[in-house]
């Protein structure tokens, strides 16, 4: 069974740095498209970065030039770096797995963000 774990989020000043982690379990890691998704109250769920298994990126614009997702086949991880929060970057965000054979979606339980003075 796939599992996905996040860690890393908290509070954090405006202007500050966050690294999330998600750990993956229970499936083959590095043939899955990972990815990182927010949800702040009362709006829905967004992309914020998405790796592919060959390593290609995307971003939202909101985010580009201040966040960076990565991967590291061998741990089983997907990293995103937080620089530059701004108030806006407030949600929980969620650890995201496309499935390379089924396009089914996985999620983890998220981790939240508070970006605050």
């Amino acid at each position: 069974q796939v599992q996905l774990a996040e860690s890393g989020g908290g509070l954090v000043q405006p202007g500050g740095s966050l690294r999330l982690s998600c750990a993956a379990t229970g499936t083959i890691f590095r043939l899955h498209t990972m990815g990182w998704y927010r949800q702040a109250p009362g709006k829905q769920r967004e992309l914020v970065a998405r790796i592919t298994s060959g390593g290609n990126t995307d971003y939202a614009d909101s985010v580009k030039g201040r966040f960076t997702i990565s991967r590291d086949d061998a741990k089983n991880m997907v990293y995103l770096q937080m620089n530059s929060l701004k108030s806006e970057d407030t949600a929980v965000y969620l650890c995201n797995l496309q499935s390379g054979f089924t396009l089914r979606d996985y999620w983890g339980q998220g981790t939240e963000v508070t970006v605050s003075s």
